[in-house]
């Protein structure tokens, strides 16, 4: 696998980082996750391939700990607002000195500086203040943030994975590691460049829902079938568009120009009563293998057993019978592996981790007495 050997420890967090960590897992990378005392599950549920020890980062011997650890790590990936890790004498200043070769990957809402480092937000609030937020949602309705995948998964755990694997490309020249600050307001707002850079081109110049690619043309969009599913198009081209009027049983002579923008939500109703008429299935059979680009909106169980996606092994599915979508992209030579076990428990491997770096058996019977480690396991090793 294309990560193997890179060896990364994750501190717990929900979601962004959870998922970055699953990432780097997936691909090759030996991820150990810290967990915080007290913690009775794994809220991210994005552990595939991770080890989990218990570590109190509060007490002195806690971050030692951690300390030793980084000293031994390839990345440290950690999930604060600015100042936490500091306070704890964990920043980068710190452990950057004691391993020159550490990427630290910090990985936050607003980032690690402006006004905004040290305030709590969630996704939707990265995506309204990057702006990207202002684009999404149907025309005369209030913006709507698309489930919390675009500033948590797209904008924050992608783009640090990727500030992550340029790190270590560039560490193979210089030897050096350095800091990451991935945060989700930009990193969204880097992933909307395109509307950034063709707003002006009259590609966004309507009102939200009233533009090309955000639901205002009638062959961009979704409609309600007979059996009250969904189909989506995506008839840009007019090629693709003529190809779309045939399957419908309509005539291109008796409809408007396809740009005519004042006919788009007249359109839009016609094509809705079409829809109407049948059900996903047949819809399905009308333009499958065609290029009139409509496609059945597929629940996840649907999506999982599609004859495209089965052909492609595009999902797997684990030891406890949950469905996942597999690693993407496909390396062909060093493809990702995704474990099929189940998720480590909170401190399950708290032992083996501390002892692969460097801990002996009385250090960690010492961080046990002095209750800095825990692990399920921790009965029967006092």
């Amino acid at each position: 696998m294309a990560l193997l050997g890179i060896r990364v420890v994750e501190l717990a967090g929900l979601a962004p980082a959870p998922f970055c960590g699953m990432v780097l897992a997936d691909f090759g990378a030996q991820v150990v996750r810290v967990d915080r005392p007290g913690t009775l599950a794994d809220l991210s549920h994005l552990g595939r391939g991770k080890r989990s020890l218990v570590l109190d980062l509060k007490r002195p011997g806690g971050a030692a700990a951690l300390r030793r650890m980084c000293a031994r790590a390839d990345v440290l990936l950690e999930p604060f607002r600015r100042g936490v890790m500091e306070k704890l004498q964990l920043g980068p200043d710190f452990l950057l000195q004691e391993n020159p070769r550490l990427i630290y990957a910090r990985l936050s809402g607003f980032g690690h500086s402006g006004s905004l480092s040290k305030v709590a937000g969630h996704d939707i609030n990265y995506l309204a203040l990057s702006g990207v937020l202002s684009k999404i949602g149907r025309s005369g309705d209030n913006p709507y943030a698309p489930l919390n995948l675009l500033a948590d998964f797209g904008g924050g755990s992608l783009m640090c994975t990727l500030g992550i694997v340029m790190a270590l490309v560039e560490r193979m020249r210089s030897g050096k590691g350095q800091v990451i600050d991935a945060n989700m307001v930009e990193g969204t707002a880097y992933l909307s460049s395109f509307i950034w850079k063709t707003k002006k081109s009259g590609l966004w110049c309507e009102p939200r829902g009233e533009n090309l690619l955000d639901g205002g043309a009638p062959f961009y969009t979704t409609y309600k079938t007979a059996d009250g599913e969904f189909m989506a198009v995506g008839a840009l081209e007019p090629q693709f568009y003529q190809l779309l009027i045939k399957g419908l049983g309509l005539k291109s002579d008796e409809l408007p120009s396809q740009m005519s923008q004042a006919d788009w939500p007249e359109m839009k109703k016609k094509f809705a009563d079409v829809f109407a008429k049948k059900t996903k299935a047949e819809w399905c059979q009308i333009f499958e293998g065609t290029d009139a680009c409509v496609t059945p909106v597929l629940t996840f169980e649907e999506a999982a057993h599609h004859n495209h996606n089965r052909e492609r092994g595009s999902f797997f599915t684990d030891e406890e019978q949950c469905v996942n979508p597999r690693p993407a992209p496909r390396l062909l030579r060093t493809p990702a592996i995704p474990s099929t076990k189940r998720d480590p428990l909170i401190g399950e491997h708290t032992e083996e981790i501390l002892k692969e770096f460097g801990f002996n058996q009385k250090e960690i019977d010492e961080l046990y007495s002095e209750g800095i480690i825990e692990s399920r396991k921790s009965k029967s090793n006092l």
